[in-house]
């Protein structure tokens, strides 16, 4: 309120007063009126200029301090963002070391064509998980080209949620890939334990892989590989994204057929031709699949789960918040140019959902957030969080390196 009409208000009522003083005093002469009246025209100044603020006034004011914070909040995080997206990769193209110098300890997960692999470094007792490919099986089932893309696109990225590989080698018989050790396990692991996952974690999860995706995709990237049994947590409870296979560096679109048949977008099942659109559905399964412990689109077999996902009908289980379907409804919507990350904001559009409206980004990126799920573990090498393996049945290989030039980068 201006300090003049305060100034208006106050000499007012000690005018008012003196009338009032003078009042009394001639009644007091006169005998006429009784001390109860005297009560009824006393005022106080002072009880008055404080209710001239209501508790209105004092909500509204909280309400700008809030937005205010929030607004700093929000600019901090840009800043934080440009900071990740400028950081230089910890890839080294040229490591003195080989697999000569590390002992595989234990199977932490099989694949097509390989092993990851517990491993610990002779000299210095570092663990790490080494990524184990067979050359002559990667050839005979033609993806030379995508295991040579997920080399190139994770020695150029460095974030947080994002696992970290630290070099590549080879020999006559494998390709190594040298990555950190995440001991929480698969985030599939943690949500079959579950049966499905509340709302709040859901959302962390989610808002974890938002980011993610926001940095990949700022350098050109698309993952096309989105699901829970690629995603671990660490030991703090913090997601990182794993198994690059698929991901490729896309200026335009893309026709390869790839990915998980219940993740896939429509415009991959269609051949229309891909790019960053197909992350943003994955995200849409994703979140569906924690929440309600099943994916929305399901069949017996892989072309009835394609006919499932071109007719977009999604069956939402009624314990959902009204705000997550709302997000839901946004991401699995069929025609790209509508989908919500994919359009003129981008990332920001799906940060600013009111799904994610109580989530403190700069928090969650500096990880100083509680992980929901914190994974158990009593060492550094503690692989209770992964699923045990058979023992690898050995197979004749090739004789010589024949394959040793279509993985000149190892």
């Amino acid at each position: 309120m201006p300090l003049k009409l305060i100034t208006n208000f106050v000499s007012s009522f000690l005018k008012r007063n003196e009338t009032d003083n003078s009042t009394k005093e001639t009644i007091s002469a006169s005998g006429s009126l009784k001390s109860s009246s005297l009560a009824s025209i006393s005022f106080s100044p002072t009880i008055t200029i404080q209710g001239l603020w209501s508790k209105k006034d004092d909500q509204n004011d909280m309400t700008v301090v809030k937005t205010t914070v929030e607004n700093e909040r929000w600019v901090a995080h840009q800043e934080q963002l440009i900071h990740w997206q400028n950081q230089p990769p910890i890839f080294d193209p040229y490591p003195a070391l080989g697999i000569q110098d590390y002992d595989l300890l234990e199977t932490l997960g099989t694949g097509t064509f390989g092993r990851v692999w517990l491993s610990k470094q002779r000299k210095t007792k570092q663990y790490f998980a080494i990524k184990v490919l067979k050359k002559a099986d990667i050839v005979k089932l033609k993806q030379v080209e995508h295991i040579n893309s997920e080399r190139h696109v994770l020695s150029q990225i460095n974030f947080p949620f994002i696992v970290q590989l630290y070099c590549t080698f080879q020999d006559h018989e494998n390709l190594f890939m040298l990555q950190e050790y995440v001991i929480g396990g698969e985030l599939f692991r943690h949500l079959r334990k579950s049966g499905r996952f509340p709302n709040d974690t859901a959302r962390f999860y989610a808002a974890e892989i938002v980011l993610a995706l926001e940095y990949l995709h700022s350098k050109d990237i698309i993952y096309r590989d989105l699901k829970p049994e690629n995603i671990l947590l660490d030991h703090r409870g913090y997601i990182k994204i794993t198994d690059f296979g698929f991901a490729k560096k896309v200026l335009d679109r893309t026709w390869t057929l790839c990915g998980t048949p219940e993740y896939l977008a429509p415009e991959i099942i269609q051949s229309k031709g891909h790019s960053k659109s197909v992350d943003w559905w994955s995200l849409g399964i994703l979140i569906f699949e924690m929440m309600a412990g099943y994916p929305p689109f399901y069949d017996d077999n892989h072309f009835g789960i394609y006919e499932r996902i071109l007719g977009g009908k999604v069956q939402y289980p009624s314990y959902f918040e009204n705000s997550g379907k709302d997000l839901l409804k946004k991401l699995l919507v069929i025609d790209r140019t509508k989908r919500l990350g994919n359009m003129k904001g981008g990332a920001q559009d799906v940060k600013k959902h009111k799904w994610f409206r109580n989530t403190d980004w700069h928090a969650l990126l500096n990880k100083t957030v509680r992980a929901p799920i914190i994974p158990a573990h009593s060492n550094d090498y503690d692989t209770s969080n992964f699923e045990k393996y058979p023992d690898e049945a050995k197979n004749k290989q090739p004789e010589g390196d024949p394959f040793r030039d279509l993985f000149a980068d190892f």
